[in-house]
Order: structure tokens, then sequence, then C-alpha cells
């Protein structure tokens, strides 16, 4: 499940560290798990979710 009070949380499928993070406070940021200072990305929680659905789709990366 996924944290939403604002604390950043790195995918626990990240054995290298390098991964990024993501962060739950009414908008779902993400930034570089080995960079934290710079800036990351927000996005609207609903956004990102059609996002990941998009990603995931059958057809999302057609094979050749």
């Amino acid at each position: 499940m996924l944290r939403t009070d604002g604390v950043w949380v790195k995918s626990s499928h990240s054995e290298s560290g390098a991964c990024v993070e993501v962060s739950v406070n009414g908008r779902l940021s993400v930034r570089d798990s080995k960079d934290p200072h710079l800036p990351g990305f927000s996005f609207d929680v609903t956004a990102w979710s059609s996002f990941i659905l998009a990603v995931h789709a059958p057809d999302a990366f057609p094979r050749k």
C-alpha cells in the first residue's frame, strides 16, 4: 500500500539504489533516489493513475 502522508518511499524492487522515490500528499511526487536534492515532478493522482494504466496496457509497447 502506498503511503499518503508525504513521506518519500523507494521502490521495494530497487536493489542497486538507482531508482525513483514517490511521495503522496494530495499530489503524487516523483524524484531520483540518487539525487534527492534535485527537483522532482508532481502529478495529480488521477493523471498518474491514467499514465500507469496506459503503460501497462497490452499494446503500450508493441513489439516489432
